[in-house]
């Protein structure tokens, strides 16, 4: 347990100085895209590699948080922590709907559900006024911070966007080594067995499902205010694949796995842009070489040689 808590410990000071000086060698807009990606991507792992439950639909509180955020922001003026926050919170409500109508099935079940129930929150987006429908919400302005620190300045905007993803990952780190983090690993390996301790299993997968799609509506929301618009691109499914994807090359059920599988993924789009449709065949043959070669993905491999926890 303690070589657990030190390598983890030694991890989180190397990421928290890459986030640091990275500014200084690499654009920041690339850097707050991965951020954010990272985000989501860890929250996603919080349902999948630690309660089991494989959702083909996140896209969905990703993609209405950013609008959200990105609607308030334009439309109300809201400052920027207080639009970010309605995201996150219509991301845990549209997850508390959808969560108890999908978790009562299980596997490729759960999975179809999820992913049906995603294609009709991207029809609503499509046809609804408020979003703009094919083009989106465009020019949102970032919001100044507490409605005095602006944040037009790319770097005022990273130190926000890196406090918002280091608050996310700190906190799923702590719900993960929590004792309901144990049942939700419980749930995970055996649910019968975890039902006949006595545990309501649907409860603690309902609640996992809305912290995860919380944290996916602060990212999607705080990406929104990055890039300035919102479209259906955070809303379709190829959204839901990506970040499938990007925990699944990082490391499933690790804790910093999918904050590195979200850098290899959004780095491969960012430098391979020039290729044009080639960058997806490129990505689906390192998800290939993944699957042969690291099975742990990246950071899983990387734990098991050095017999780290992380």
């Amino acid at each position: 347990m303690m070589g657990s808590f030190r390598s983890q410990s030694v991890a989180f000071l190397v990421m928290l100085a890459l986030i640091a000086a990275s500014p200084a060698v690499l654009y920041p807009v690339f850097l707050m895209k991965v951020l954010c990606f990272g985000l989501f991507a860890a929250a996603f792992n919080l349902l999948l590699g630690y309660a089991g439950l494989l959702s083909f639909g996140h896209a969905a509180f990703f993609g209405m948080g950013a609008y959200v955020t990105a609607w308030t922001a334009k439309t109300w003026g809201l400052s920027a922590e207080l639009s970010i926050l309605l995201g996150g919170l219509t991301g845990a409500a549209l997850g508390l709907v959808l969560g108890w109508i999908a978790i009562r099935r299980q596997g490729i079940y759960f999975a179809m559900i999820t992913l049906a129930l995603a294609q009709m929150v991207y029809f609503f987006c499509l046809q609804a006024p408020f979003t703009g429908g094919e083009d989106g919400i465009q020019q949102v302005p970032r919001a100044k911070l507490f409605g005095a620190l602006p944040l037009e300045n790319d770097l005022a905007m990273y130190g926000l966007v890196a406090f918002i993803f280091l608050a996310g990952f700190l906190l799923i780190h702590r719900v993960v080594h929590s004792p309901f983090g144990q049942v939700l690993k419980a749930i995970r390996e055996n649910e019968p067995r975890a039902t006949s301790l006595g545990y309501r299993t649907d409860d603690y997968k309902l609640i996992a499902f809305v912290l995860s799609t919380f944290l996916a509506g602060i990212a999607g929301g705080t990406k929104s205010l990055v890039f300035g618009i919102a479209t259906l691109t955070d809303v379709h499914w190829s959204m839901s694949g990506e970040v499938v994807l990007m925990t699944l090359v990082g490391g499933l059920g690790t804790i910093f796995g999918p904050v590195a599988g979200a850098l290899v993924v959004t780095a491969m789009e960012n430098y391979l842009a020039q290729f044009g449709a080639w960058v997806t065949v490129t990505q689906g043959l390192i998800f290939i070489a993944c699957v042969l070669a690291f099975r742990r993905g990246i950071v899983g491999e990387l734990a098991a040689r050095l017999g780290w926890s992380l």
